[in-house]
């Protein structure tokens, strides 16, 4: 998946602009580089396109020390909101949005692993596989 695939299916889902989604994504994938473990957020970051790997890779510095710390999705989703030009409405559609298109971007153990590693609540807000809200064409 490119970039921008991974932008607009974002987009698409959140039901947002794609600047919009490209905010959601860096926020949403920078709190997911906290709460689990490097090596795992590394090898998803592997399976990303150049401009979404970085998130994962290097979380903002004031924050490194809160790596792979337990918490769950309500904190998750307020640690997302929290980040700057987040509205916190669209934050947790964002969230929704950013993981169910990281799990299309990435391999099914790779995503899997990076699962287990959250409590079973954060697969409440991931969409099924074929459900709607795919990738948009042409736009």
């Amino acid at each position: 998946m490119e970039y921008q695939d991974f932008i607009n299916a974002v987009a698409t889902r959140a039901k947002v602009s794609t600047d919009q989604a490209a905010t959601l994504t860096r926020a949403t994938l920078e709190t997911l580089a906290d709460r689990i473990s490097a090596g795992q957020a590394e090898n998803l970051a592997y399976q990303l396109p150049e401009g979404l790997d970085d998130h994962l890779r290097q979380p903002p510095p004031h924050r490194r020390e809160e790596q792979a710390r337990s918490f769950g999705l309500d904190e998750f989703v307020r640690r997302v909101a929290d980040h700057p030009a987040i509205d916190r409405a669209l934050a947790e559609p964002g969230v929704r949005a950013v993981l169910t298109t990281l799990r299309e971007a990435v391999s099914r153990d790779e995503f899997e692993n990076a699962l287990a590693q959250l409590p079973k609540e954060f697969r409440q807000v991931i969409e099924p596989v074929g459900a709607g809200g795919g990738q948009r064409r042409g736009s």
